[in-house]
């Protein structure tokens, strides 16, 4: 068995699965704004209350699989990017006390607080990962020993910032999408409108990425060609796009939720197929860290292969379990 692959496609997976669970939650923060009374912000923090730690196993199995599967490549892609790391772990934390202490007293100026820490903890997080994946997109400056040689202010380019706008407004749409099904009443009614908000938001991203990777970034483009298997997903991702605003308009919200996720899974395919087989590419005098060059060994990969085949099963049936458990849309009395 090619198990360096294996490993690359289970990452792929546990990514994909991360952002569509996940990122509805990252975009219930984003969006939380314009949800304006005391029950209109119960309704959302109640709506990922029971799911939003479980969604954030599949980073934490993702981080611990890349550390543990390819070594080399973690540490570059870390050490690059050391404080943004530090920057979106705060985040996350941040997100995670916001949810659970908004409620624990009774008064305006400290769930205002809270409220504030989940709405920017949210979105900067998002920020922070749309900006990795750009500068991956891109490639890091390393020199021969896979050492990081660039500055902080270079992960900020303009591809990258343009990526990073795109995964907000991505999350942004998936969370407004999912927080619309779980609602009823008066809430739900408000974010009808919000729909097609976020929708024209992530449209907008949506095509400027596109061509700007098209223009800047030739490589994405030909590695597409280079895999023929891959043009169904362009293909894929493209009507689900088209479907998710049809499906809204036709009052299917549940089919417009299902293309968000499904959109999400061919984003995370296509970043897979552009960057295959690196998994950090050099835009300096080192060379790229691939999936064979950055491996651990066979027998530890062998031995991660086989708890990854116990493991994932659990993991897998707990999100299935807990999803099933809370599947009913929230209703809370005055």
């Amino acid at each position: 068995m090619d198990l360096q692959l294996i490993w690359f496609v289970l990452l792929m997976v546990l990514m994909a699965g991360y952002a569509i669970l996940d990122g509805f939650d990252l975009g219930v923060g984003i969006i939380h704004p314009i949800l304006r009374s005391e029950r209109e912000r119960n309704v959302a923090i109640k709506a990922i209350g029971p799911l939003w730690d479980g969604n954030e196993v599949w980073l934490v199995t993702f981080g611990g699989a890349l550390f543990a599967a390819f070594p080399e490549a973690y540490a570059t892609a870390l050490s690059g990017m050391y404080l943004p790391v530090y920057l979106l772990l705060f985040c996350l934390i941040l997100r995670a006390v916001s949810v659970d202490f908004r409620n624990k007293i009774e008064s305006k100026k400290w769930k205002f607080v809270w409220d504030v820490g989940f709405n920017v903890s949210s979105l900067v997080a998002t920020l922070v990962f749309g900006i990795a994946v750009g500068n991956l997109i891109i490639g890091l400056p390393m020199d021969q020993r896979g050492v990081y040689t660039g500055s902080l202010a270079q992960l900020f380019g303009p591809y990258s910032i343009a990526t990073g706008a795109f995964a907000v407004a991505t999350f942004a749409m998936h969370g407004v999408i999912f927080l619309f099904l779980k609602s009823t009443g008066t809430v739900q009614e408000k974010l009808k409108s919000w729909l097609w908000h976020f929708w024209g938001f992530f449209l907008t991203l949506y095509i400027l990425v596109t061509v700007f990777t098209l223009i800047e970034h030739q490589h994405v483009v030909e590695r597409i060609r280079q895999a023929p298997w891959a043009i169904p997903i362009v293909v894929i991702n493209v009507l689900c796009v088209a479907n998710i605003p049809r499906a809204i308009f036709a009052g299917h919200y549940g089919q417009a939720f299902a293309s968000s996720c499904l959109n999400i899974a061919c984003l995370v395919a296509l970043f897979a197929v552009s960057t295959f087989p690196n998994l950090v590419s050099s835009t300096g005098e080192g060379t790229a860290l691939t999936i064979y060059n950055a491996a651990s060994s066979q027998g530890t990969l062998q031995i991660m292969f086989i708890i990854a085949c116990i493991g994932v099963p659990f993991i897998l049936g707990y999100t299935a379990i807990i999803y099933w458990t809370f599947r009913h849309p929230i209703e809370l009395e005055d």
